[in-house]
């Protein structure tokens, strides 16, 4: 263990406390896991970047954005977590746990600004379908990314500078596969300074709560209206849409609830089971959830495989034709 000025300079990140056999066990399934979740989101945003009917839809430039929030989100925690089970070693330095554990909270905090977005989109989409157009233009969709950007990033600075600026004095044995707050400050220094802690609970509420009550909001007018006005037909397709929306607010709000805004500590190993669901899992489901089930989706699908198939069959042809141009 490493000191200076009293202070621990390193951490080590317990991790999953398994056999040799489910490491590595659990080593094959989460670099599958890691690897199909990458596959899947830049497959998403490859599809609505070259095809251009997506790439003009609001709801497309938000999901590819989405995507990309993805991409960032588990390579913030899965390849050092994979590194942790390959190898013996699970020492972290005090700068790289905390930036890891900025940059972890600064996307936490984006995702739930991205869903509200998306909650918006659908809330005009179905409850004002004439002003959807003007109001969810393109330009308005990247400022809608931008702010989410923005404020996902601005609101973890307080808290993580006043965590990093508290003593901790050892142990220094992070029992979890990440720096995540909670076990973190369980390792500083008695008295706990108020501040820090306060700083914490507040952006939880206001960004995860404010968050949530916004989109249930938006979901729960989405429903009304289409009770009120859709055909069956046209109602039971628009319900199926927000099923899947709803579904994928759930997997993402429900662990992050359970950890952050919780009446008393949760056993360690819940913590990380429910941890592992909306930094690994989710990031895997959710491009199977928005796209499984969408007929644009899919149509686009066609679309590039059909004009991959042609390119492949031209090129065929041209080198048809070299070749009988060579032999005479």
């Amino acid at each position: 263990m490493e000191f200076t000025n009293g202070t621990v300079q390193e951490f080590i990140l317990l991790g999953f406390e398994v056999g040799q056999l489910q490491r590595l066990l659990l080593l094959v399934f989460f670099t599958l896991l890691y690897m199909l979740a990458m596959a899947e989101n830049i497959t998403i945003i490859t599809l609505v970047v070259l095809d251009i009917h997506l790439s003009r839809l609001p709801m497309y430039i938000l999901l590819r954005n989405f995507s990309w929030l993805e991409i960032c989100y588990v390579n913030t925690t899965m390849p050092r977590m994979l590194l942790d089970l390959a190898l013996s070693n699970k020492i972290i330095s005090f700068g790289s746990c905390f930036l890891q554990f900025y940059v972890f909270c600064s996307l936490g905090s984006t995702e739930c600004f991205f869903l509200s977005s998306m909650a918006l989109d659908r809330y005009l989409a179905i409850c004002h379908p004439l002003r959807y157009p003007q109001i969810m233009s393109p330009n308005f969709c990247y400022v809608l990314v931008t702010a989410s950007w923005v404020l996902g990033f601005l609101a973890s600075i307080v808290p993580v500078t006043l965590i990093s600026m508290m003593s901790y004095c050892g142990p220094n044995v992070i029992d979890h596969f990440l720096c995540d707050p909670g076990p973190i400050m369980a390792l500083a220094c008695p008295p706990l300074p108020k501040a820090p802690i306060i700083s914490l609970i507040f952006i939880n509420v206001l960004v995860i709560l404010g968050n949530i009550v916004f989109t249930v909001l938006s979901y729960g007018s989405v429903i009304i209206t289409l009770m009120k006005n859709s055909s069956k037909g046209n109602r039971g397709k628009s319900f199926s849409t927000i099923s899947f929306h709803l579904l994928v607010v759930t997997l993402f709000y429900g662990p992050l609830a359970g950890i952050y805004i919780k009446p008393r500590e949760a056993d360690s190993n819940v913590t990380k089971i429910v941890t592992l669901c909306y930094t690994a899992i989710t990031p895997f489901l959710n491009p199977l959830i928005y796209c499984l089930r969408n007929d644009q989706v899919k149509e686009a699908l066609f679309r590039l495989w059909r004009r991959k198939a042609v390119f492949l069959k031209s090129k065929i042809d041209s080198a048809k034709k070299r070749k009988g141009t060579g032999n005479i």
